[in-house]
C-alpha cells in the first residue's frame, strides 16, 4: 500500500521523478524485485485506464521521447532497461508473465524497480494524453482499484 501510494501521489502532483524514487528506494529490499513487479501492475493499470487496445493502441515508438521528457537513457543498457519495463507492463496488461528474474539476472544491477517507475510514470501520462482527462485523475483511479487513499504531494 506504501508504495502505491508514494508512486501514485508522487506521479498525480507532479513531483520528480527522482524525489519519488528516493521515497521508494527504502522499500526495496536488496536483490529482490519489489517494488518493480507491483509499479509493473501499476503501469498495466494505466494501459487499461487508456482505453487501449489492438485496434487502437498506444504509440510505442518514442514514448520515453513523448511521456518522460526529462529523462533520457544514456547508456545501452539503460536504453534497454527502460524498453524492457515498459514492454513489460504491456505484457503484464495482456497476461503475460514478463519473465523478470530471467531479465534481470543478467542486469548486474539491483534497479528494476527504477524503471518499473519510469514506465509507470510514462503508461500514467500517456492515459491522460489519450483520455484527456488530468495525470492526477488518472492515478486516483489507478489508487481506487487497489484501494488506496492518495496523499497530496508538491512538485
Amino acid at each position: 500500500m506504501t508504495a502505491i501510494r508514494v508512486a501514485l501521489s508522487g506521479i498525480a502532483g507532479g513531483a520528480d521523478l527522482g524525489g519519488v524514487a528516493l521515497q521508494l528506494e527504502p522499500l526495496h529490499p536488496e536483490n529482490d524485485t519489489f517494488p518493480g513487479e507491483l509499479l509493473l501492475e501499476l503501469a498495466a493499470d494505466a494501459i487499461e485506464e487508456s482505453g487501449a487496445t489492438r485496434a487502437r493502441p498506444i504509440e510505442f515508438e518514442n514514448i520515453r521521447e513523448r511521456y518522460l521528457p526529462e529523462f533520457s537513457a544514456h547508456t545501452n543498457a539503460q536504453h534497454h532497461k527502460s524498453k524492457y519495463a515498459l514492454r513489460a507492463a504491456a505484457m503484464v496488461r495482456g497476461g503475460v508473465d514478463p519473465g523478470l528474474l530471467d531479465e534481470v539476472t543478467w542486469w548486474q544491477t539491483d534497479d528494476l524497480w527504477w524503471w518499473c517507475l519510469e514506465a509507470l510514470a510514462a503508461y500514467v501520462r500517456a492515459a491522460a494524453d489519450r483520455t484527456g482527462d488530468p495525470v492526477a485523475a488518472v492515478c486516483e483511479r489507478i489508487a481506487s482499484r487497489h484501494g488506496v487513499t492518495l496523499t497530496p504531494t508538491s512538485p
